[in-house]
Parts: C-alpha cells; sequence; structure tokens
C-alpha cells in the first residue's frame, strides 16, 4: 500500500486567475495585523507628541515621573538611568519613533526596517515600562513585540509601497529580478 500526499483537499473557486479565496486569505494574511499595528503607532506617537503633561520632565502624567516610577522595578535599570539624563528628549524619540514606525507600517515604505524598529521599541518598553507585570502576558507591549516579528520576517509584499517600487524596479529592468 503506498501512501501520497493529496493536494487537492479544497475546491477551488475560480476567479479566472486560477487562484481561489484560501490563496487570497494567505497572500494577504498579514495586512490586518500590519493596518493594526501602523494605526496604533501612529495614535501612540500623536497621542504623545499632543499631552502636554507627558512631554516634561516631572509632574502628573510626565515622562520623567513615569521613568523614575518604574525605573527599580525594570529589567534594564540603566537603560532607564541613561533616558533620565533628558526625560523629555527621550520621551519625543519615543514618540516620533512610533509615529514614523506606524506610519512606514501602514503604507509598508521601509517596511522590514519598520518592524525592527516597532520591535525593539516593543522591547525596550517591555523591559523596563512593563516587565514587572505580574503575570507576565498582562504587560501588552510583550504582545506587540511578539506581533512585529512576523512583519519583521516577511515584510509587506502587498499592497503597499515596498511592493510598488519592487514592481516598478523591475518593469525598469526589462521583467528581471533586482
Amino acid at each position: 500500500m503506498t501512501h501520497g500526499y493529496r493536494t487537492d483537499t479544497h475546491t477551488p473557486y475560480s476567479d479566472g486567475g486560477g487562484r481561489d479565496w484560501r490563496d487570497n486569505a494567505t497572500r494577504y494574511a498579514l495586512l490586518p495585523l500590519r493596518v493594526f499595528l501602523g494605526v496604533t503607532f501612529i495614535y501612540a506617537g500623536l497621542d504623545k507628541l499632543t499631552d502636554s503633561a507627558f512631554l516634561k520632565d516631572s509632574g502628573a502624567d510626565s515622562i520623567g515621573d513615569l521613568m523614575r516610577g518604574v525605573r527599580d522595578s525594570s529589567a534594564i535599570p540603566a537603560l532607564i538611568d541613561t533616558a533620565l539624563d533628558n526625560p523629555v528628549a527621550f520621551g519625543y524619540a519615543i514618540a516620533l519613533g512610533e509615529l514614523a514606525v506606524g506610519i512606514g507600517t501602514l503604507i509598508g515604505l521601509l517596511s522590514r526596517i519598520a518592524a525592527l524598529g516597532g520591535a525593539l521599541i516593543s522591547l525596550s518598553l517591555w523591559l523596563t515600562v512593563s516587565w514587572s507585570a505580574d503575570p507576565y502576558y498582562y504587560g501588552n507591549d510583550l504582545v506587540y513585540l511578539m506581533a512585529w516579528l512576523p512583519l519583521l520576517l516577511a515584510g509587506a509584499p502587498y499592497l503597499s509601497l515596498d511592493a510598488a517600487l519592487r514592481s516598478r524596479r523591475r518593469s525598469r529592468l526589462g521583467g528581471g529580478y533586482s
């Protein structure tokens, strides 16, 4: 008795191009994650930039007080000590970084670099701000870190400026791969 692999396990719905709905679902599977992370990071960056209390050295809801409050419970207190040298500049750096990462992810421009930036921001926030969450899965920064990894690996191959630029390069090179 021989066993083979069956590749036609579902009935394709012909769309004229030989693709069925499962192929399309697989093709665009990362798009909802990309939209969610892009919009969320844009919102987070804008929220910080427009919050007059956040971008201050001290006071209620300030970046300075937040960092001083989590310093002793973080995994890397030295990282917070470095940021506390100029908490306002660090607050601007985080906010502008979130904004750049969000825009890059949403429009799919330099998407792997944007995903790396998002992963690094999420990692730094996990190791500092949400490190003391107990149990660990209550800290949302770890979840964001894991959400960035598929985009870091796959990029934004569809519905993105990266894909449009890649297609344009290929057509200029006569259909070859760049």
